[in-house]
């Protein structure tokens, strides 16, 4: 076993993707945090405000921040919904096509340049496990507290 915990690891390399990625994609005048906002439109055009805040877990304020930014820049726009009239649906402009293939592409170059090295079967195995913990850490059961306190269990 390694010294460092399975969920530091991950978190120390999640945030250095992320740092990394941050200083690329301001090159194209984008936040990383902006980029999550275009992605998870793409794959939910449509949503309102207050539905893509819960998908993201960010404050409803904070997202209308955001989209207030991406509809100044002519990435997104707001359209009423037709179902409620206090609320609006979001949808991706036709320039933020091009940039998200842009930032899809920096993304992957990324991830690349991450694996240098790593053969092509540890990389399916990587993939693999992490899909797993992610489906085991998705299931919707109740909290459970350990069954010793942490000293306990040193």
């Amino acid at each position: 076993m390694q010294d460092d915990p399975l969920g530091f690891l991950i978190g120390d390399c999640s945030r250095l993707l992320r740092r990394r990625f941050d200083a690329r994609a301001r090159a194209l005048g984008v936040s990383r945090a902006q980029w999550q906002v275009l992605v998870a439109l793409s794959r939910q055009e449509g949503t309102n405000q207050a539905g893509l805040a819960e998908y993201l877990e960010v404050e409803t304020i904070t997202l209308c921040r955001m989209v207030d930014r991406l509809q100044e820049a002519g990435l997104v726009e707001r359209r009423p919904d037709p179902a409620d009239r206090r609320a609006w649906k979001l949808y991706l402009t036709e320039p933020a096509g091009p940039l998200l293939d842009q930032l899809r592409q920096l993304g992957g170059a990324l991830v690349e340049e991450a694996l240098n090295g790593i053969s092509p079967s540890l990389r399916e195995s990587l993939y693999d496990g992490l899909a797993a913990l992610r489906n085991n850490l998705s299931a919707r059961g109740p909290a459970t507290l350990p069954d010793a306190p942490l000293q306990e269990r040193a």
